[in-house]
């Protein structure tokens, strides 16, 4: 029944749907029933596609029909009804059985010529569950296990688009939850774009995402490639824009300290499909259960 539900025709329900893991335990911790999580979806100010959006103040995207997009002004009460520990400067996109959050990082021009250790990288990035997990802690929400790559990092010198897929293991959560992040570089910093999805429907839905990247552009004067002489160049390189580079600009040596930081904030996302699809939201925006 499940499977059919989340066909073509009924693909916006099944989005939200998949946003929500282990969402009665979530619900719990944050005080609210199941149905007062619908309603309060219903009332964020969802862009529907086709459209063309603005993502933060950097950049614009060609939103696809069946797809929705929340302005960032409004993506972390998306990420607290998600069970995930809210940040600013959220943009969220929904797509069929995935949800992606856009955060632009303006650190500055970040040269693309370093080559990535993937096991050292992965290494570090387990390390920073132990802070992590003590903020998800007192917020009462899901902890998050690292487990490994669901895609080893790699860059792109063409597009200059660095990717990665991270495979967790939510607190209760019998299936892993993959988070696919594309960092997309810019004149000033970079895009980032974190795509939750989980093992068995990864390929399609990274598949999906790509198709709508094509649609995203910065703004004029902000691609990578309109450098000029003068601009301010970050500290950083490719390998510490997997571990959440924005920290270890933040602070001129000691940048471990900044970069864990900004790791235990909370930049592992999770998600899942079986449970929230059970609760009904195919519902939330007028949509019916196809069986």
């Amino acid at each position: 029944m499940v499977a059919h539900w989340m066909n073509r025709s009924a693909r916006w329900g099944g989005c939200i749907a998949a946003a929500l893991l282990m969402a009665a335990g979530a619900a719990s911790a944050q005080g609210m029933t199941p149905e007062q999580r619908r309603e309060e979806f219903a009332k964020l100010p969802w862009q529907a596609g086709p459209t063309s959006a603005a993502v933060g103040s950097k950049a614009k995207l060609q939103v696809p029909d069946k797809l929705r997009l929340l302005p960032e002004a409004h993506g972390g009460r998306f990420l607290e009804l998600t069970g995930n520990l809210p940040q600013p400067g959220q943009t969220i996109l929904v797509g069929g059985n995935w949800w992606a959050v856009f955060s632009f990082n303006d650190i500055g021009y970040i040269k693309d010529d370093e080559k990535l250790d993937a096991d050292k990288l992965l290494e570090t990035l387990k390390s920073s569950d132990g802070p992590s997990n003590d903020e998800r802690k007192k917020r009462g929400i899901p902890q998050l296990t690292t487990e490994g790559w669901a895609v080893a990092p790699h860059f792109d010198p063409q597009t200059k688009h660095l990717e990665w897929g991270l495979r967790l293991r939510a607190e209760g959560d019998p299936n892993p939850v993959i988070n696919y992040t594309v960092r997309m570089l810019g004149r000033h910093g970079y895009e980032s774009v974190t795509l939750v999805s989980d093992a068995e429907s990864l390929q399609r839905d990274v598949a999906e995402l790509k198709a709508v990247l094509k649609g995203f552009a910065f703004n004029g004067g902000e691609s990578y490639a309109e450098f000029k002489a003068g601009d301010h160049v970050a500290e950083i390189g490719l390998g510490a824009l997997v571990l959440g580079g924005a920290a270890a600009a933040a602070v001129k040596g000691g940048w471990w300290k900044s970069l864990l930081a900004v790791l235990a904030a909370g930049w592992k996302l999770i998600a899942g499909v079986a449970v929230a699809a059970a609760l009904g939201l195919g519902k939330l925006f007028g949509r019916k259960k196809q069986v």
